[in-house]
């Protein structure tokens, strides 16, 4: 009998944001696939979990999925975590799914946090309807042109930035479009937390010039004028 892949959320920052079913799945795979495996290392040394390493990333996210896929034909369960949240969010996770579910594999899901929806539900933005982006592009007119696409949308958008880019991006949205509400979080769950609310303007004001750590940035949508 094939192994399964557990798809464990593991937390965005504070270590004690992981569930009891997480640790569980955690303790008893037969190996862990982590973006990281210094990064995951920190988090398994604080619940005493001793399971192998693999890494599991970008750059060899082709070959490393058939070898995770044969250990699974042959029995073995893997529990695929990325650095922080949700696997495949954001993260080269989604190829090691989309192989496994065309191998015929079971998935099972481990929910748990992922900064996107944590930033919104705090963000004071409307959460009725919300599309995530994800990372804009990086090339300046691939960029310019998704946010003009982006800024006809009238729910609420989610971003994902960079502490190096932030700034470069909130301006953008300023010029692209004007002056929404939007609310910027930064460091969530961590020991320097930190959420700014208010107009694009209002928010690049508060933010400084070199913001720290992993930035999520919340759009109010286009308000209808009709």
């Amino acid at each position: 009998m094939a192994g399964n892949l557990y798809i464990v959320s593991t937390p965005i920052g504070n270590l004690e944001d992981i569930t009891l079913r997480a640790i569980r799945v955690l303790k008893e795979a037969g190996v862990i696939a982590a973006e990281d495996t210094r990064h995951t290392r920190k988090l398994l040394s604080r619940y005493d979990i001793h399971i192998p390493l693999t890494s599991y990333h970008d750059h060899n996210k082709y070959e490393k999925a058939e070898i995770l896929i044969a250990k699974m034909k042959e029995g073995v369960d893997i529990a695929l975590v990325s650095d922080a949240g949700t696997p495949g969010i954001s993260d080269p996770g989604y190829y090691l799914i989309k192989r496994t579910i065309e191998e015929g594999i079971r998935i099972i899901p481990i929910p748990g946090t992922t900064a996107f929806t944590t930033a919104l539900s705090i963000s004071g933005l409307s959460t009725d309807r919300f599309s995530f982006i994800g990372f804009l592009p990086k090339k300046r007119t691939a960029r310019e042109k998704t946010l003009k696409t982006l800024s006809t949308i009238e729910h609420t958008l989610i971003l994902y930035e960079s502490p190096y880019r932030a700034l470069k991006t909130l301006n953008e949205i300023r010029e692209i479009f004007g002056e929404r509400k939007v609310s910027v979080a930064r460091e969530l769950t961590k020991i320097h937390e930190e959420m700014i609310r208010g107009t694009v303007s209002e928010v690049i004001d508060k933010l400084g010039a070199r913001p720290k750590g992993e930035i999520v940035i919340v759009i109010e949508g286009k308000v209808n004028d009709a």
